[in-house]
């Protein structure tokens, strides 16, 4: 039986790298992939691009009313796996239809995403929160925060601030300086407590 998974970790635990190597694997045996991401990650326009180089072309960006189970049934049954980039913009009802493409059609689906938003919160996330509740296997990718500990958290700096609100997508824009950095929990609350005495 084919297994929806959910692969998340910390920005920059090379989860778009890991997402393009089982990509790459299946490929290189003769088998087709469906590889997806949200349409609101305009960063790279269609493509996937990885923090050391490696890059690929999606075989589709979804929106919020994308239904990824019809999607996949009319043009993509034929695949061996799909490939999600950016899980956590998924919404609820396209989770369950992921999970959809699994039970009806027996195709794998791996979805790679962040498990909480900037705020440690995860009212923006629903994908992720429904991926955590339904997945067959879950699995965290590591990364490590500048002091070297394990990184569990995200940050978001705006023009070299710490920001603690906002909306969930904001992406570099090329007039402000947006960055997001995997940080652990003692160094976070480090960041919080100079925040709040500045």
């Amino acid at each position: 039986m084919a297994k929806l998974y959910f692969r998340y970790g910390a920005m920059g635990c090379g989860k778009t790298m890991q997402l393009l190597q089982v990509a790459f694997n299946y490929e290189e045996r003769g088998h087709k992939v469906c590889v997806i991401k949200p349409a609101a990650d305009t960063k790279n326009g269609t493509k996937l691009l990885t923090r050391i180089g490696p890059e690929r072309k999606t075989n589709f960006c979804f929106g919020h009313d994308t239904d990824l189970y019809k999607e996949i049934l009319k043009n993509y049954s034929d695949v061996a796996c799909v490939l999600v980039d950016e899980a956590q913009f998924l919404t609820k009802t396209q989770v369950d239809q992921l999970m959809k493409v699994t039970i009806r059609l027996n195709i794998p689906v791996m979805a790679y995403g962040l498990r909480l938003n900037f705020r440690q919160d995860d009212k923006g996330f629903e994908g992720a929160t429904r991926l955590l509740q339904i997945a067959h296997e879950i699995e965290e990718l590591k990364t490590i925060c500048t002091c070297g500990k394990k990184a569990t958290l995200n940050i978001r700096l705006v023009n070299g601030e710490l920001a603690t609100d906002g909306p969930d997508i904001i992406i570099d824009d090329g007039k402000t300086d947006v960055e997001y950095r995997a940080i652990c929990p003692a160094c976070y609350e480090k960041l919080m407590e100079e925040k709040k005495c500045s």
